[in-house]
C-alpha cells in the first residue's frame, strides 16, 4: 500500500507540476503577446496624433484653431488629450471641450510637439551655391531671403487661420515656401494678410546683423583675415535660422495622452510573478492531493484489511462507511458481499445441522434393526425387510432432492422445453393427487378458463414436479373438509406477457414472520420438525429453483387462518431459454 501511495503521490505531482508550469509559461506568453500588440497599437495610436497636431501647426503656422483637431483625433482614437505649453498652460483639453471636469492627466512623460520649420543647411548650399571663400556674402544674401521668405508664409498662414479662411493642404514646402488659400476668399482680406505678413526694415537688418556677427565670431584670429570654414557657416545658418523665426514659429507644446487613473495603462507582467503564482498553486495541488489520497488510500487500506480477515474466516469484519463518493460504493458493496458470504456460511451450517438431523434419526432406526437382527434378538421376517427397505428409500430420496436442489441452484440443471397446454398440464397433476386428496378429505380442483388455454414452453416433468411439491404442502395445510384449487391464466400485465398459474389452500396459512422462510430449505412450519407435520422440507425449495431455471418467479400470499395462495409468473411461449 505505501509503495502504491508513493507512486500516486509522485505521479500527481509530476502532473501538477507540468500542468502549472506549462500553464503559467502560456499564460506569460500570451500576456507578453498581447501587450506587445497593445503597446504597438498604443505607439502607431500616439504616432498617428503627434504627426496630425505637428502637421496642423507646420501648415497653419499657428496652435489657433486646434481645438477642432483635437477634438476628432479624440472620436477617431478615443484618447484623452492634452496640449499645454512647456510653462503648463492648457492650450487645448478633450475634458474641458466636452463640458467635463479636466481629469489628472496621466504621469507617463509627456511628448514634446516642435512645428518649428527646420533647416536644411546642405540644401541652402546647393540652392545658392558655394559661399565666396573670402566673405561668404554671395549665400548670406540667399539664406536671408529664404529667412524673409519663410518668415512672411508663417505669418500669411497663421493670418489666414485667425480670419478663419482654410487653407489649402497642397502648401509646397522645400527651399521656396508658398501658401494657397482656399476658393472664395475675399481678396481685400488675403491682401491685407499679405501686407500684414511683409518682413520689416528692421527685421530684415537684425536679419543681415545676426549672420554676420555669427560668421565674426566663428573666424579665428587676427579676425577678418580668413573666412570661416563649412562647418561653422552651417553652425551659423542654423543658429540665425532658428533664432530669426523663433517669433512668428508655432511655439513648441506638450501633449499628454490619458489620465492618471486610466485602466487601459500599460501592465507589465514580470514572469518571476506569474512562476511564484504557479509555484503557489501548484503547492495548494500538491497539498490537496496529498490529503485526498490519505482520505482514498485510508479507505482502501480499511477495505484489503477487512478483504484479510474475510479471507482468514472472520466474517464478522465490515468497513466503516463514510460519504456518498465511489470509496463509499465500495465499502458498501463490500459490506453486502460479506453479509451474503455470512448468511451462506449461516444457511450451509444450518443445511448441514438439517442433513444431519434428517439422517439421524432413521439411520439409527437402519441400525438398531440391523443390530438386532445380528443378535438374533428380532426374526428376519418379511415384515422387518419391509420397513427397512422402506427407511432406506426415504434416504435415497432425501440424497436425489438434496442432489437436485444442488443442481438447480448451481444452473445445471437441465430442462427439455416443449410447448404444453397449461390446462392439460394442471389436469395431470389433479389425476397424480386426487387419491392423497381423497384421503386427507380436502378437494383438490382446477379452474379452468373461458379463454383460449395458455400455452407455455416448459420442461413438463421439471414443472409437475414443481407444481406437485405445491399441492403436496397444500393438501397436508388444508384440513378435512377444505380445498386446493389449480388455476392457469394469461398474466394481466400484457407489458409483462407470460402464464400465471396459481395453487390455493383453505389451510390454517402462515404466519407473517415465517412467510419469508417458507423457500428455505428444511424449513417446516412446525418448529418441533416431527414427521407428522409435513416432509423434509425441502420440496418449496425445489420448486422456487426449478421455476428459476424457467425464467420464472414463485412468490406466496397468506392469511392466517384462511389459507395461502403460492404464484408461478412464467416467461410468455417462444422467449424462455431452450
Amino acid at each position: 500500500m505505501r509503495r502504491f501511495r508513493v507512486r500516486v503521490f509522485a505521479l500527481i505531482v509530476l502532473v501538477t507540476l507540468v500542468a502549472t508550469g506549462a500553464t503559467a509559461w502560456l499564460t506569460v506568453r500570451a500576456t507578453t503577446a498581447q501587450l506587445t500588440e497593445s503597446v504597438a497599437v498604443e505607439k502607431r495610436t500616439a504616432d498617428l496624433i503627434n504627426q496630425t497636431l505637428v502637421d496642423y501647426a507646420t501648415l497653419h503656422g499657428t496652435w489657433e484653431g486646434v481645438d477642432g483637431v483635437v477634438q476628432g483625433l479624440e472620436e477617431r482614437t478615443g484618447q484623452r488629450i492634452r496640449l499645454s505649453t512647456l510653462d503648463g498652460i492648457v492650450v487645448a483639453d478633450t475634458d474641458i471641450l466636452k463640458g467635463w471636469t479636466a481629469r489628472a492627466p496621466s504621469t507617463r512623460p509627456a511628448t514634446i510637439l516642435d512645428a518649428r520649420p527646420q533647416l536644411s543647411v546642405d540644401q541652402v548650399i546647393v540652392r545658392f551655391g558655394a559661399p565666396s571663400p573670402r566673405a561668404g556674402a554671395t549665400d548670406s544674401v540667399g539664406f536671408l531671403g529664404l529667412i524673409e521668405q519663410r518668415r512672411h508664409v508663417l505669418r500669411l498662414a497663421a493670418c489666414l487661420t485667425r480670419d478663419r479662411i482654410p487653407i489649402n493642404r497642397r502648401v509646397v514646402y522645400g527651399v521656396g515656401w508658398t501658401v494657397e488659400a482656399s476658393g472664395g476668399v475675399n481678396d481685400g482680406t488675403l491682401e491685407r494678410c499679405h501686407r500684414e505678413s511683409q518682413s520689416t526694415a528692421t527685421e530684415r537688418k537684425a536679419d543681415q546683423r545676426g549672420f554676420t556677427d555669427c560668421l565674426a565670431r566663428t573666424r579665428p584670429p587676427p579676425y577678418g583675415t580668413s573666412a570661416p570654414n563649412g562647418d561653422a557657416r552651417r553652425r551659423c545658418t542654423e543658429h540665425v535660422y532658428a533664432r530669426r523665426l523663433e517669433p512668428v514659429a508655432p511655439v513648441p507644446l506638450q501633449l499628454k495622452l490619458g489620465f492618471s487613473n486610466d485602466q487601459a495603462r500599460r501592465v507589465s507582467i514580470e514572469p518571476q510573478r506569474a512562476l511564484a503564482a504557479a509555484g503557489l498553486v501548484a503547492a495548494l495541488m500538491i497539498v490537496s492531493t496529498v490529503l485526498l489520497s490519505r482520505r482514498m488510500l485510508s479507505s482502501i487500506a480499511a477495505v484489503s484489511q477487512a478483504a484479510r480477515l474475510l479471507g482468514a474466516g472472520d466474517l464478522s469484519g465490515r468497513v466503516r462507511v463514510r460519504g456518498d463518493d465511489e470509496i463509499a460504493d465500495l465499502a458498501v458493496a463490500f459490506n453486502r458481499m460479506a453479509d451474503s458470504l455470512q448468511r451462506g456460511e449461516e444457511r450451509q451450517r444450518r443445511m448441514i445441522n438439517d442433513i444431519a438431523h434428517e439422517l439421524r434419526t432413521p439411520l439409527a432406526n437402519i441400525r438398531g434393526y440391523l443390530e438386532a437382527l445380528h443378535d438374533g434378538v428380532l426374526p428376519p421376517d418379511r415384515e422387518l425387510f419391509a420397513s427397512l427397505h422402506e427407511e432406506a428409500v426415504l434416504q435415497q430420496r432425501l440424497i436425489d432432492d438434496l442432489q437436485e436442489l444442488a443442481l438447480a441452484e448451481s444452473g445445471e440443471l437441465m430442462l427439455n422445453r416443449v410447448r404444453v397446454d397449461a390446462d392439460e398440464l394442471l389436469e395431470t397433476l389433479r389425476t397424480a393427487h386426487r387419491a392423497n386428496a381423497e384421503t386427507a378429505g380436502v378437494a383438490l380442483e382446477v379452474l379452468t378458463p373461458d379463454s383460449d388455454p395458455p400455452l407455455v414452453d416448459v420442461d413438463p416433468d421439471r414443472l409437475r414436479q414443481a407444481i406437485g411439491n405445491l399441492v403436496t404442502n397444500a393438501v397436508r395445510a388444508a384440513s378435512p373438509g377444505g380445498s386446493v384449487t389449480l388455476a392457469a391464466h394469461p398474466s394481466d400485465d400484457p407489458r409483462e406477457g407470460g402464464t400465471v398459474i396459481t395453487v390455493t389452500d383453505t389451510g390454517h396459512g402462515i404466519a407473517p414472520d415465517d412467510l419469508p422462510n417458507v423457500f428455505d430449505r428444511f424449513w417446516r412450519a412446525d418448529s418441533a420438525r416431527g414427521r407428522d407435520t409435513g416432509g423434509r422440507g425441502l420440496g418449496l425449495a425445489i420448486a422456487r429453483e426449478i421455476v428459476l431455471a424457467h425464467g420464472g418467479t414463485l412468490t406466496a400470499e397468506s392469511t392466517p387462518g384462511t389459507g395461502s395462495t403460492f404464484t408461478i409468473r412464467l416467461p410468455a411461449a417462444g422467449s424462455g431459454e431452450g
